[in-house]
């Protein structure tokens, strides 16, 4: 027998619901953020982010699973090799959604869900930074060094 959804409704059929959360997910990994009606969001979030941790396990069984509801390879191909690892330390939380205010026509509230940066990689990116400056001001400590050593000399 049928469960009802949990949430909010969006209209239509089981089926009809379960191809449109497919497509927003879809949409979200292809373009990284969406704008859609507060409802859908809400309802999209734990779809996408049960696709990512699947992703994140990277293994054929869970390829497959993501498969079945997103049947674009090129999509699933880009969740498993570019999306999934940017999340690799992070636990949960990949999603955002910012309410955006309502829709002209019919006052709809809508709302942006896109995916989070990954924190822990800017924290490295920083880290890689300052270490090359480290570096760099070393060399050029050392190449002052012998510049003025070759003038002693000279």
């Amino acid at each position: 027998m049928p469960r009802p959804a949990k949430g909010a409704r969006l209209g239509g059929s089981a089926a009809h619901e379960k191809l449109l959360l497919a497509n927003l997910a879809k949409s979200l990994f292809e373009h990284g953020r969406i704008t859609t009606t507060e409802a859908k969001a809400r309802r999209l979030r734990p779809v996408a982010e049960r696709l990512i941790t699947k992703a994140k396990k990277g293994d054929i069984h869970n390829r497959r699973l993501v498969l079945q509801s997103i049947t674009d390879k090129g999509i699933v191909h880009t969740l498993f090799t570019e999306i999934a690892p940017r999340y690799s330390e992070r636990p949960g939380g990949y999603t955002r959604i910012t309410k955006i205010g309502n829709r002209r026509g019919d006052n709809a509230p809508m709302a942006v869900i896109e995916l989070v940066e990954g924190e822990i990689a800017k924290k490295a990116t920083v880290a890689e930074a300052e270490a090359a400056t480290v570096r760099a001001v070393k060399e050029a400590d050392e190449a002052a060094a012998v510049e003025t050593k070759d003038e002693q000399d000279a």
